[in-house]
C-alpha cells in the first residue's frame, strides 16, 4: 500500500489447497511479473492456458466473493489473493492456476502473506501506479450498502456490518493501513457463514468447500469453531476483503473510506467510481472545446458542453459543464435566484451523449445526431452558477445508427439529474 516503485515478486512460490465454493483442489504458483502488466490469473488446467488480467473490466461476479472472467475462462473468489498482494505493494505478478479457485487455505489472509514473505518482493524501479480524487466519491447501492470516499494520505478504512446473529450485532472499526497494521489487525480474520445457509448454497453450486477448518461458521447457538481470533473477526474479515477488491484498481489509495455493510459488489461500484474520479482529478481533456466544435453543429449560446474527460469507444463518455454567472440564460431565468433550466441541462447532457455517438462512426464530420425520445427524466436538485456538472453516459444499445444511452449529471458527487436518451445518426 505504499508509494514508491513497482515490485514484483523475487522468484516462484506455490501454494495448494481446496476453493471455499468449487470445493476443487487447487495449486496457485505465484511468478515474477514484467513493469507495467498487473496482476494476470493463468488457468493451467484449461486448453491453452487462457489468462484473466486481474482489472475492473473483467469483474463477472460478485455473490459471495469476486470473480473475474475472460470469454470461457474464469476465476472465482480472488479477493484474499488480492488483498495480500496489495499488503505487501506487490504490483506485478502472475498467478497460475490449475483450477477454478485459489485455495482458500485456514480463510483468513495469512496464508498468503506467508508465502509472499517467503520469497519476499524485488523493487522493479519504474514509479508505482497512484490514484488520487479530488472529490467526495459517495457509492450507494438499493440493498443498502453506503460508501463515501474522500481524499486521504495513504489508506484508512472506517467499517460498520450489522447481522441479526447474536454472535455478530453491529461492528465498527477504523483500520489505517500500513504493511504491518494489515499484518496484525486484518491478516489473522477469517471468512464465515452461517450453518442455516449451507443446503441452499451447496444446491447452487457455493460453499461446497467451506468447512470448519476454513470458515467461522455461525448455528443458532453461536460460534462453531471454538474461539475467535478477534472479538469483531467478522468485521475485520470484511474490511479485508475491500481490500482485496479495491486492489482491482492496480494502484496505490489515498484515500479514507467510510462503509456501511460493505458487499463484494458494493466494493466493486466504489472502486469504479473512484476510477472515474480520478480520472475527472487530472482533469485531462482528452476532447477540447474547440474539437467538441468540429464533433457537434452547436455554437455560442448552445453549446454546452466544457470538455470530455474521458471516452470508452461505443461504451461510455464522461463530459464537463462549468456552470458560470455569465451564461445568457441566467438573465431571464429567476434573476435574482439564478437556476440553470432543467431542459438545458438535459440538453447538455444529450450533446455529451452526441459526441459518443460521433466516436462510433468513421467520419463523423458527415453526420450530425438528432435525439428522438427520452424517457424517465428526473430533475434531483437544482443548479447554481459555480457548479461544474460531471455528466456520465452509458450506451445501451447500437443498432443501425440509432442508439439508447443511459445518462446522469452529477455537481459535487450528488444525482442533479438523470434521463434514458435515445438518439438517431443521420448524414448531413
Amino acid at each position: 500500500m505504499s508509494h514508491g516503485s513497482q515490485r514484483t515478486i523475487s522468484k516462484a512460490v506455490s501454494v495448494e489447497g481446496i476453493g471455499v465454493h468449487s470445493g476443487a483442489p487447487a495449486r496457485l504458483t505465484f511468478l515474477p511479473g514484467e513493469v507495467d502488466t498487473g496482476v494476470l490469473f493463468r488457468r493451467t488446467d484449461l486448453e491453452g492456458s487462457p489468462e484473466i488480467p486481474v482489472d475492473l473490466d473483467h469483474v463477472c461476479g460478485t455473490e459471495l466473493g469476486t470473480s473475474l472472467g475472460e470469454g470461457e475462462a474464469k476465476v472465482m473468489t480472488v479477493e484474499h489473493v488480492m488483498a495480500a498482494l496489495a499488503a505487501r505493494g506487490i504490483d506485478n505478478v502472475v498467478l497460475e492456476l490449475s483450477g477454478p479457485e485459489p485455495p482458500i487455505l485456514d480463510g483468513s489472509f495469512q496464508g498468503y502473506l506467508r508465502v509472499l514473505d517467503e520469497v519476499g518482493t524485488t523493487d522493479q524501479g519504474a514509479p508505482r501506479h497512484h490514484l488520487k480524487i479530488t472529490e467526495t466519491v459517495t457509492v450507494r447501492l438499493p440493498s443498502g450498502e453506503f460508501y463515501v470516499a474522500a481524499p486521504g494520505d495513504g489508506l484508512r478504512v472506517s467499517a460498520t456490518i450489522e447481522f441479526e446473529h447474536g454472535a455478530i450485532g453491529r461492528q465498527f472499526g477504523t483500520f489505517f493501513f500500513g504493511e504491518e497494521s494489515f499484518n496484525r489487525e486484518i491478516a489473522p480474520a477469517r471468512t464465515f457463514g452461517f450453518k442455516a445457509d449451507a443446503d441452499a448454497l451447496h444446491a447452487r453450486g457455493l460453499a461446497r468447500g467451506a468447512s470448519l477448518e476454513n470458515t467461522v461458521v455461525l448455528d443458532e447457538g453461536g460460534v462453531m469453531n471454538g474461539e475467535l481470533r478477534f472479538p469483531d473477526e467478522f468485521l475485520r474479515h470484511k474490511v479485508g476483503d475491500m481490500v482485496g477488491d479495491l486492489a482491482l484498481l492496480g494502484a496505490s489509495l489515498d484515500l479514507h473510506i467510510v462503509a456501511e455493510r460493505p458487499s463484494h459488489r458494493g466494493n466493486v461500484e466504489l472502486a469504479k467510481a473512484l476510477k472515474r474520479a480520478a480520472g475527472r482529478a487530472n482533469g485531462e481533456a482528452i476532447v477540447n472545446a474547440e474539437q467538441i466544435m468540429q464533433y457537434l453543429p452547436h455554437r455560442f449560446p448552445m453549446l454546452l458542453v466544457d470538455r470530455i474527460v474521458e471516452v470508452e469507444s461505443g461504451k461510455r463518455i464522461v463530459g464537463i459543464k462549468n456552470v458560470t454567472i455569465n451564461e445568457p440564460f441566467f438573465q431571464g431565468h429567476f434573476p435574482g435566484h439564478p437556476i440553470m433550466p432543467g431542459v438545458l441541462i438535459i440538453e447538455a447532457m444529450g450533446q455529451v451523449g452526441g459526441l459518443l455517438l460521433m466516436d462510433a462512426v468513421e467520419k463523423p464530420e458527415d453526420y450530425v445526431v438528432y435525439f428522438m425520445a427520452l424517457d424517465n427524466v428526473k430533475w434531483r436538485r437544482p443548479v447554481v452558477p459555480g457548479d461544474q456538472i460531471v455528466f456520465e453516459l452509458e450506451m445501451v444499445q447500437f443498432r443501425r445508427h440509432v442508439c439508447k444511452m443511459k445518462g446522469r449529471g452529477t455537481v459535487d458527487g450528488q444525482v442533479v439529474a438523470e434521463a434514458d436518451l435515445m438518439a438517431r445518426i443521420v448524414e448531413r
